[in-house]
């Protein structure tokens, strides 16, 4: 690095008499006049501080630490040496920290600063008594940021239990200042560090003093953890009367009478005061849940009477709440709506895409997730979801190939994914290549022991294509026992009886199954048996109410072109 260059006076005039006339020819350029002098790096601040901001960005911490150790000292900039100082204390260098305290304190720390740092390295050294010390000449300094570097420094420190004591004995009643905020902190901190009585006492007395609307939602808060769901709501509701525009408060409470099982009530509540996006998406979850059409359209008008521009807020929500009401074509314009930089811009894509493919518009589906995937190629999380919806839909449209293909590209994404392999299992299953499916629901239950869903695919494939029965049947005993009620368990369990001839358990497993839910495959099973049993007119019965309900199943298909019903 080149250092601060110094310019040499230029000697003398060409055109004094009194001056000798040179032997040697005078140099035609200035610049060969100049002398530069360099200074070594460890002498050069911008050297130093370039140093240590090189080293942060390669995560040097260290390397940063040694640097802006050494630009302090080269500097009358108090930044640099309180940067120094926060460097040395990251890397837990009390040797560093002292030095780059001096520094600091020469060139003006506050009382403040100083004691903070200070109550630090005591932190480190474990010397509780001198961390205590520093800690109260901290919070009476009158630093504006003083308290809350107080909770920053007890969160720093390596021992819970000496956190929380030096908690209880400076964020006392009579040093806490008069601010609501500062009081909830410290109850919050303490409620963290596990000191639930002083974070209790801390809350009550801020609500005693203050009366505001945020220490009454705090305890509020406190009943609820406490298993007290009238005390929690009775507290809320003197909350909301001190600010009963405060939305944040509102859904708070909403949330907290749905929690409770009244999720009319919250919706009754939501209903009426100030709206924000936030309190239309919690209606909009509340009518979903109770399947309240009505809601749904008195909430899909209210959104649409808003000026533009709340209405480009919400358009999400109002997307959900189209499709929900049957309104595709509305719902794809809403998503539409949606800005690139708004959270749900991804997910807006994701269920346009499924609209698209509902209506049959099959290669603009795929088109817009191949934009989803080009989109998000840099964040491993979305592109994975991306793969992930490009095979579901396929799935759906029974090219299982492709399916297959796609969760693949997935799993290029993030190596063994359960949930890739799961779906690419199935896929597999359902393409007929069942060593490839079987390997990718064993490798499921490699990953994940005993997982439900990949014990039943497992136990089902291996029914389905007649062989390993024995296992097939405990993998399908195991998720039966854990989901004793579940139909498509059940389903498993009959066609496995039904594989094994056990036709009267077959025919009253299925029966039970297709009872509880009419599924498409649970009653092309249940034909297959009674057509077995000799029941043919029962049989033919249960396939039309099958094609009824899903005319384009597979299972159907194949099932009637063997039966030939």
């Amino acid at each position: 690095m080149a250092g601060l260059i110094a310019l040499a006076a230029l000697a003398g005039c060409a055109t004094a008499p009194e001056r000798p006339v040179s032997r040697t020819p005078a140099s035609a350029q200035p610049l060969d006049h100049l002398q530069v002098a360099i200074l070594p790096p460890e002498r050069d601040l911008t050297a130093q501080l370039l140093e240590g901001d090189f080293a942060l960005a390669r995560n040097d911490l260290p390397g940063a630490s040694a640097a802006y150790g050494r630009a302090a000292g080269l500097t009358d900039d108090p930044k640099v040496a309180q940067r120094a100082v926060e460097l040395a204390l990251a890397i837990r260098d009390g040797a560093a920290t002292q030095a780059a305290l001096t520094r600091w304190q020469a060139l003006g720390a506050t009382p403040g600063q100083l004691a903070g740092t200070r109550a630090r390295l005591a932190l480190d050294r474990g010397d509780t008594a001198e961390a205590k010390r520093q800690l109260e000449i901290l919070v009476s300094s009158g630093d504006t940021d003083a308290w809350r570097d107080f909770g920053r420094i007890i969160l720093s420190a390596r021992d819970a239990a000496q956190a929380g004591q030096l908690l209880e004995q400076v964020a006392t009643p009579d040093r806490l200042p008069n601010d609501a905020g500062a009081w909830l902190a410290m109850a919050e901190l303490g409620e963290g560090l596990g000191r639930h009585d002083y974070a209790t006492r801390t809350g009550q007395a801020a609500m005693a003093r203050f009366h505001s609307a945020e220490t009454y939602a705090w305890a509020a808060q406190q009943r609820y953890r406490a298993k007290d769901p009238a005390g929690a709501k009775a507290l809320f509701q003197k909350a909301i009367a001190k600010d009963p525009k405060n939305a944040h408060l509102r859904l708070a409470y909403a949330t907290l009478l749905a929690q409770g099982g009244d999720e009319a009530g919250a919706a009754r509540f939501l209903s009426t005061g100030a709206q924000d996006a936030d309190t239309y998406t919690l209606r909009t979850t509340l009518a979903a849940r109770a399947n309240d059409k009505a809601g749904m359209q008195r909430l899909y008008a209210q959104i649409q009477r808003l000026p533009d521009d709340q209405q480009a807020d919400n358009a999400f929500t109002m997307g959900q709440l189209a499709e929900m009401l049957d309104k595709p074509a509305e719902a794809l314009d809403w998503y539409g709506d949606v800005a690139d930089e708004s959270p749900h811009a991804f997910d807006a894509s994701v269920r346009s895409a499924v609209i698209l493919d509902g209506q049959g518009k099959k290669d603009d589906a795929h088109s817009l997730v191949a934009d989803l995937q080009t989109a998000y190629a840099d964040q491993p999380e979305f592109l994975l979801k991306a793969f992930g919806l490009d095979a579901e839909l396929y799935m759906r449209d029974g090219d299982y190939d492709q399916a297959a293909e796609s969760y693949s590209r997935a799993l290029r994404v993030k190596a063994d994914d359960p949930e890739m392999l799961y779906g690419r299992g199935l896929a597999y299953s359902q393409a007929n290549k069942i060593d490839l499916a079987v390997a990718d629901f064993r490798r499921v239950l490699e990953l994940k022991p005993g997982d439900i869903e990949a014990s039943n695919a497992l136990g089902y494939t291996l029914a389905d294509s007649d062989r390993d029965l024995d296992e097939a049947a405990s993998l399908i005993q195991a998720a039966r026992k854990a989901r004793p009620n579940d139909p498509a368990i059940a389903d498993s369990w009959g066609w496995l009886q039904y594989r094994k001839g056990q036709l009267d358990g077959a025919e009253q497993t299925l029966r039970g199954a297709w009872g509880a839910r009419k599924d498409a495959d649970v009653g092309v099973h249940l034909a297959e048996v009674l057509w077995k049993r000799g029941e043919h007119g029962e049989a033919k019965r249960v396939l039309d109410e099958v094609r009824k309900l899903d005319p384009d199943n597979a299972s159907l298909r194949s099932t009637e072109q063997r039966l030939k019903p």
